[in-house]
This record gives structure tokens, sequence and C-alpha cells, in this order.
């Protein structure tokens, strides 16, 4: 089987490395040379554990990179990788959808049926109007092209092991060859078939159980809005949590003892249940846009995913409600930011809660210092007025400064040389919104810690 991959950013480098991994000819397709470039010489194109080795395993030999959509002329299957950013309203923009469709429609065989994946996160809808798009370049639906919805539930710095122990695989279809045709370049991920070589690769750095994956075949509506109302849910169950934390705050509880006692019911779970400084990142914040536009656009808007999002805007404001009343007036005050990702171990720094906490902090007075194991480059990038000095080191960022706030739970964070910190820093004052620091030993070491959620514990 001949694949292509339209895309080589997280999703796009991940599945297309992934089904090179299991023999498939797979060619990654960009605009964007240097990530061509970068995948032909075998190195990833972005920042993510295991990419690069899996990636240095199969280029040249099953992963080809190019610029061109020539190999989509022989390809059985086209996953469609692009970008759907947020457009003004909350909407998505298809604009590189539509590139990608328009330019997959020029290089199609008409003497072959091939399959369009939508892999990027799309509307409701999306796969009919590849259809419309496609019929209206002269394809015949159905027998030359089929379109098909396939959501990827990949988490930034763990996709890899994601890719190959998938708890589910969702496909969307809407004609008996396509979900023939998904079902067999799918079957080695459920069974866990995987070549000699990917097995003992996995084996190393994925110890994990072979247990078949779900896999589930639908409608593609259906499999679209999957997608967004899995990731709607799980921002509202971590905005409740935020907003338990408070109220443990209020009250004198231990929102990591109340998480526990709730997680232990098999109905709610304990994922998903830590209390942080908020949600953020590539995905949640843009689907739960897209779904509140779309639902109020038909007249059914999710009330519950909109209280979550400003519950979660709230919790951004809580937490620089907290350094406040810690260090009164921000003027002359300098405080110090761990992490500028909107999770550990990813360099993907779009739409994070320190862009909005630094935002309020510098609008309070306060000098920002910062420091990112990988985000940096990306965080500099997107928040180009941001006021922000940017660090080398968790050293550099605590020197002279009155704060050390802990956004992103990085490991190299969590057991630093607490004494040569303490040393450096100006004032004494440690926020921990991820619970993660000793309150116990800071204490006695001279600082004044502070967690999300700890109630008396932390007073």
């Amino acid at each position: 089987m001949k694949i292509v991959c339209i895309g080589a950013g997280y999703v796009g480098s991940v599945t297309a490395a992934a089904l090179a991994a299991l023999g498939y000819k797979t060619t990654v397709v960009d605009m964007d040379r240097m990530k061509v470039e970068q995948i032909a010489l075998g190195n990833s194109p972005i920042y993510e554990p295991g990419l690069g080795e899996l990636i240095k395993m199969t280029a040249g030999r099953t992963l080809f990179s190019s610029m061109s959509y020539e190999a989509v002329r022989e390809a059985d299957a086209v996953f469609i990788c692009v970008g759907t950013p947020s457009a003004p309203g909350g909407s998505a923009d298809l604009t590189y959808y539509r590139q990608a469709v328009s330019s997959i429609a020029r290089h199609l065989d008409p003497a072959r049926l091939t399959v369009i994946v939508n892999k990027s996160t799309v509307p409701v809808g999306t796969a009919g109007l590849a259809v419309s798009l496609l019929e209206d370049e002269g394809w015949e639906a159905g027998r030359q092209v089929s379109v098909v919805s396939n959501p990827e539930f990949l988490r930034e710095g763990l996709a890899v092991e994601d890719v190959f122990h998938p708890e589910r695989i969702v496909v969307g279809v809407s004609d008996r060859r396509s979900g023939e045709i998904m079902r067999d370049l799918y079957l080695p991920f459920i069974e866990r078939r995987y070549p000699e070589a990917l097995q003992a690769f996995l084996k190393d750095h994925y110890p994990r159980n072979k247990t078949r994956s779900a896999y589930m075949e639908t409608d593609p509506r259906s499999a679209e809005l999957i997608k967004y109302a899995s990731n709607a849910f799980l921002a509202v169950k971590i905005s409740y949590i935020n907003e338990i934390a408070q109220v443990c705050e209020a009250l004198g509880a231990n929102v990591r003892e109340v998480a526990r006692g709730m997680g232990l019911d098999s109905r709610i779970g304990s994922r998903f249940l830590q209390a942080s400084s908020g949600w953020s990142g590539s995905c949640f914040p843009k689907d739960t846009s897209e779904l509140l536009a779309t639902s109020a656009k038909y007249g059914c808007e999710l009330t519950v995913v909109r209280a979550a999002v400003e519950a979660n805007q709230a919790m951004h404001r809580y937490v620089v409600a907290k350094i406040r009343r810690r260090l009164r007036s921000l003027y002359g005050k300098t405080v110090g930011i761990l992490g500028l990702t909107f999770k550990p171990d990813t360099d993907d720094a779009r739409i994070t809660q320190a862009a909005s906490i630094i935002r309020q902090l510098a609008e309070l007075g306060a000098d920002i210092k910062a420091h990112d194991p990988q985000g940096i480059p990306m965080f500099r990038r997107v928040n180009p007025d941001l006021p922000v000095r940017y660090c080398t080191s968790l050293e550099e960022t605590a020197d002279r400064s009155d704060a050390l706030v802990l956004l992103t739970h990085w490991q190299e964070y969590i057991e630093p040389d607490w004494e040569q910190i303490r040393s450096r820093m100006r004032g004494s004052y440690l926020l921990d919104t991820r619970n993660v620091w000793d309150a116990g030993q800071l204490r006695e070491m001279g600082f004044q810690y502070e967690g999300i959620g700890l109630g008396d514990s932390s007073e």
C-alpha cells in the first residue's frame, strides 16, 4: 500500500513515520522546504520524543518527503494533516484544507480509487465538502475518490506511543470499498502486528501490553464530531476540578485528596482531575471554540462547554490574583515563569496559559523572566508583543526574582537545586500551579510556598 501525508506538522509527521515503519511506502508533502529537507536527512521536523529515531529508521527506505504532490498519483490513501486554525468568531479556517484538496484533485489517477483521509480536525460536514470540491473538479465519488473521516487522538509528547498503542481508531466512511481499505491499513495497529525492527523499537521505548485496539466504523459526520466532543468533555473536566480547587482553598480542603476520592469512582475516573493553572494548547482552545461556534450557529449552543471556557479564563486570572496577593504591587517586581508550553515534552507553545498569565502580569507592572526547555522559539514567535526576558536555565530565571511560578511541570523542574535557587532569588515566593513540589521541604528552607487548591496545607 502506498500512502501520502499532506502536512509535516505534529499529526502529519507522526502519522507518516508510523505508516512507514509498518513498511508502507509513505511520502510526506509539505510546502516548508526546511521540514522536507529535515525528513529527507532522517531528522524530525518537530520536537516529539521518539519521533526522530522513528524517522531515522525509515527515511530513504519507506519514508520520503517532497514539496510536490506527484506521489498522490500512485497513492492508495492520502492523509490530509494540515492546520485548521481558528478564524475570527471561533469557526475553523479551512484555507489550508481547501488548498490541499485542490492540489490532490490535480494529481489523482482516474483509473484507480484513491481514499482521501481527513486526519486534520475539521468541522462536521467537511468530508461532504471535500466530496463536493472533488466532484466539481470532475472526479466521481465512490469510484475514483472516496473521502474518509479519521480523527487523530494523539497526545503531544506521547504521540509516538499513542500511534502504535491507540485506545481507539475511529473511521467515518460512506462506502464499502473505502471501509475495506481503511481496515486493511489499520489491521497491524489493531492487532499489534508490527515488523521485527519496529517491535524492538517499541519494546525499548514503550513497553505496553499488546491487547487489540477498539476499531469503530461510523459515518463521516459522527466521526468528525467525536473528536470535538471528546476534547470538549476533557476541557470541561479540567475546568471543573480547577473550580473545585478554588473551593478547597476557601474551605481548607485538599484538592489532591478530593480528586483522588472522586477518581476512585469508575464512572468518573482519575484522569484529567489534576488541578492546574488551566487548560491550553493547540487543541482544546481551538476545538471548544469551533464546537461552540457550530452549536450556536445551529441553535443548540453548548452552555456547559461555554461555562468551561469561561471558567478556564477565570483560572488564569485566579493564578495572577494569587501572585498579586503575595507580592502586593507588582511594579518593580520580577516574576520568573517556568514553562511556556502547554504541557511537558513538546515544543508546542501555541495558545498557552503562560501567554495569558504573562500578559496579565505585565499589565500590572511586573518584569517577566521565563524559561522552557523546548518552547522558547515558538513562544517568542507567536507572542512577539510580550515583554519577556528569555533565560537559558531555571537558575538564570531565579536570579533576583521576587517569585517563581511553575506553569509546566517539565521533569527538570521537579527536583532542582533548591539551595542554589534560594540563594539566587531576591524574594522567596513559589507558586506551584501543578502541585508537584514538596511544600514541607520548601517551607523549611525559607520559601513561601503555595500550590493550587491545597487549602490549609498551603498556608
